[in-house]
């Protein structure tokens, strides 16, 4: 299984009321500012610095026992759209929002659904890769690679 097999893999068990792969798909499909953000979130050349970034940033906000299940081996803690607004602070989220021409609370609200799978698929192990999770463009081909499959 492949890289991009393994993220999408975990990802479909994460989205909430969606039908597995097929609503991960369908959310993608709709959503194509969805897979923007979080390939923004998590690409080194992203807001927060990538990967590495963005975990610092859930540990500085007091969430860093839900990253670490997410990094971790076993079971992903849940986290809310309210949770990952407190962490990457809402003049942020709703900057990058406003940027990609979308609501700031529907966007925090997927991107709470999507983060857990995508963090613990990127973080094989349960290590964080040396190299991070690799430019945000890289990230948005694999999942727009998805769609066209």
């Amino acid at each position: 299984m492949g890289l991009l097999d393994s993220v999408m893999s975990a990802v479909s068990g994460q989205v909430q009321g969606g039908e597995g792969l097929q609503g991960l798909m369908g959310m993608l499909g709709n959503q194509p500012q969805l897979m923007q953000a979080a390939s923004s979130l998590l690409g080194s050349d992203g807001p927060f610095g990538g990967l590495q970034g963005l975990i610092g940033k859930f540990q500085q906000g007091g969430l860093g026992d839900v990253v670490g299940s997410w990094v971790g081996k076993g079971e992903n803690l849940p986290i809310s759209a309210e949770q990952l607004r407190s962490v990457l602070g809402s003049d942020a989220l709703q900057g990058m929002a406003s940027q990609l021409g979308v609501d700031g609370n529907q966007l925090a609200g997927q991107l709470s659904s999507v983060l857990p799978g995508l963090v613990d698929k990127l973080t094989p192990d349960g290590q964080v890769p040396a190299a991070g999770a690799g430019h945000g463009g890289d990230l948005m081909g694999m999942l727009g690679g998805l769609l066209k499959g």
